[in-house]
């Protein structure tokens, strides 16, 4: 089964039904089908084939969509571009991805500007909202609109098959470069249909999604709801009134939220009145909720969250159920809320030793997983494959224990990763930044508790002898190299970082300890 096939059946059998609601706009299952297969072909006229790589830069649109529904139904290699990126970041991932077209949306022509002087001048550049571009820029090559036009309605005569790779979705590892997951086009799908399972999601379901595109969250949330013929209410991004609004008046059932940004929409229904009876389910990712939290958005939404734990390379990981979600009751389910809950039908877990036996129950070791939602592996890396997936079992890098009944708990990352608001930040690219600074001899990067965001940015730098920077200018610094959201929140001078002896490697477990000493769970 491929990704066309949910898009062909959503049309044969819920045609007239809602696909798609996007600000105040109703797409149908039909119309989503028919955009879909005129882009399959219309693709085809400008000489992209059968994995080639289109890549989209974009917020959140109707158009993302149906750009990785063609993907999905012709067999090309779909790449969200994240918007947030600094310019040398984007052209990095472009050169080494070589998409033949590039989407982009008009707000972004001024980036595109900057990247097409560094790409390859055999790109096809293709206009999104072309009428919200900024005042006095050039866009470039085509529109979107003129590009379905050339495209036939007809169902691709040579549909993608099982095995071809659907999303290359980037992700920065400890080198501090971003390696392409590739994600199959069966794989995703089945991911989605365990995922369905877990929510509950039915053809009657709008589920709003917020999340970005260009991360796994958003089109997994998406997929899942997709296959079942479900109604898709999308936001551009994130605003907490905005969709408080969108949940009240689209009568929102189901929704994908990180925690920060449950946080922020509570802070904004008890300044305000919504009716937000219609939702049923709340899925959470990128780090548990505080009991505290937990009653608080309880006593607002009801018992309606579930989180999941897993990752761009594996997809399905763990599920803590909303009958999971014990706020009083046993000590044993209390504490379970700070776990990732148990693993998906069909996904096995395994906790090993660093010699690769297996753990006992409450033993800590690194956590394997095998689904039959696993990447392919990463673009152009066969070493970095090779190290990640061994014997049919991807090594996630993080540290966790079973309980008794197999409720998973996280408990550190042997990969020197932040996740903040929902992104993933290595600190080997902070550090890098850092280090670029003149003044900089040393630099250590951590992720230290944060109410908001779960975890934020502390650098702990050495200058060199006779040298000085102020925290807001080291700040500045990293702003101009890497995006804005993995800049430094804080900074820490050191006469010279401390090491481990008997390495001399930076201590970072000694950095980290101050930090995370009173707190119940070691990374969020």
């Amino acid at each position: 089964m491929i990704l066309g096939d949910v898009f062909r059946r959503n049309a044969q059998c819920y045609g007239a039904l809602p696909a798609l609601r996007f600000e105040g706009h109703t797409t149908t299952h039909a119309e989503l089908a028919d955009n879909v297969c005129r882009l399959c072909h219309a693709l085809e006229g400008l000489g992209v084939n059968r994995g080639d790589r289109v890549a989209v830069l974009s917020r959140n649109l109707p158009e993302y969509l149906e750009i990785y529904g063609a993907a999905g139904w012709r067999g090309f290699m779909a790449l969200g571009l994240n918007y947030r990126l600094s310019a040398p970041e984007q052209c990095h991932i472009l050169q080494d991805a070589e998409p033949g077209v590039i989407f982009y949306e008009a707000i972004y022509a001024e980036r595109i500007g900057e990247l097409r002087a560094r790409l390859p001048d055999t790109i096809t550049y293709v206009v999104l909202r072309p009428d919200e571009a900024p005042a006095g820029h050039t866009l470039i090559d085509l529109t979107y609109e003129h590009l379905l036009e050339r495209g036939s309605p007809e169902v691709p005569t040579y549909p993608a098959r099982p095995d071809d790779t659907l999303f290359l979705i980037y992700t920065s590892g400890t080198t501090g470069k971003p390696k392409g997951a590739m994600l199959g086009n069966e794989a995703q799908l089945e991911q989605a249909r365990v995922q369905a399972l877990a929510h509950g999601a039915q053809p009657t379901d709008r589920m709003l999604i917020v999340m970005p595109f260009f991360h796994i969250g958003g089109p997994t949330e998406l997929l899942t709801y997709l296959c079942t013929g479900a109604t898709i209410v999308l936001h551009r991004e994130f605003e907490a009134q905005a969709v408080l609004t969108s949940i009240e008046q689209e009568q929102v059932t189901a929704a994908h939220l990180a925690p920060t940004m449950i946080q922020m929409m509570l802070d904004e229904v008890e300044q305000g009145s919504w009716r937000l009876d219609s939702l049923h389910t709340v899925c959470y990712a990128s780090a548990p909720m505080t009991v505290t939290l937990s009653r608080r958005a309880r006593a607002v939404f009801g018992p309606i969250f579930m989180q999941i734990y897993g990752m761009t390379e594996n997809g399905l990981g763990t599920a803590l159920l909303k009958h999971q979600h014990v706020i009083d009751g046993a000590p044993h389910e209390v504490k379970r809320l700070a776990s990732a809950g148990q693993p998906y039908l069909g996904t096995d877990i395994r906790i090993i030793r660093p010699g690769g036996s297996e753990c006992g129950n409450e033993e800590p070791g690194e956590i394997l997983i095998r689904s039959a939602s696993l990447m392919q592996g990463y673009w152009k890396r066969p070493e970095a494959t090779a190290a990640a997936l061994i014997d049919g079992w991807l090594h996630t890098g993080d540290i966790g224990y079973f309980d008794d009944e197999h409720f998973l708990f996280v408990v550190d990352r042997k990969k020197d990763m932040i996740v903040s608001g929902g992104e993933n930040i290595y600190s080997r690219e902070v550090e890098e930044a850092l280090v670029a600074h003149p003044a900089i001899l040393e630099a250590a990067v951590i992720g230290v508790p944060d109410p908001k965001w779960g975890e934020s940015v502390h650098a702990f730098v050495a200058c060199k002898p006779g040298q000085s920077v102020t925290r807001d200018e080291l700040v500045a610094h990293c702003r101009a190299l890497i995006a804005s959201y993995k800049k430094p929140r804080d900074v820490t001078f050191m006469d010279a970082l401390p090491r481990v002896p008997s390495t001399r490697k930076i201590d970072k477990q000694a950095l980290r300890k101050p930090f995370w000493a009173e707190q119940s769970r070691q990374i969020s």
